[in-house]
């Protein structure tokens, strides 16, 4: 089961239903056989920037930043999974500058914040390789397009 908390707290037009998050967020958590909880917080860029600085020391709103738990699940009695900040402005720029539907890329976004939260990353090159494959194959089964594809 995905216990989903929505946070809104941007004003951006065409953000995604949070039925659609939750698709992307089960299609991405589906390997975790273990109930999943997590939080998805929609931000302007006020605050996308401010927590890529304190968190990454970079002065710009970027994307997606995850924060996975860091508690010992014998800590817990919740399976929580983290937090995913994702700035809308920042996406629908992308979307718009790389010529990809706002839908895939919020959707592609949302699969990479989860798997990050899966403990999945992209600092290696294989470490990216196997990340990547891992999300084309999601979006595909979505019927989006290769996101890292440059054409």
């Amino acid at each position: 089961m995905l216990e989903l908390d929505l946070q809104i707290a941007s004003d951006a037009a065409n953000l995604p239903s949070e039925a659609q998050l939750r698709q992307w967020c089960a299609l991405a958590l589906r390997q975790r056989t273990a109930d999943s909880e997590l939080t998805i917080r929609l931000v302007d860029e006020a605050e996308g920037l401010e927590l890529n600085h304190t968190w990454r020391h970079k002065d710009y709103a970027t994307n997606v930043l995850s924060f996975p738990a860091d508690v010992p699940d014998e800590l817990l009695d919740i399976p929580l999974l983290g937090d995913l900040v994702i700035c809308a402005p920042v996406v629908a720029r992308e979307a718009q500058e790389q010529d990809k539907s706002l839908e895939a890329h919020w959707a592609h976004l949302v699969i990479h914040g989860c798997l990050h939260l899966l403990g999945y990353d992209h600092i290696e090159d294989e470490e990216a390789e196997e990340m990547e494959a891992l999300e084309r194959e999601l979006l595909a089964e979505l019927g989006h397009p290769d996101p890292y594809d440059e054409d």
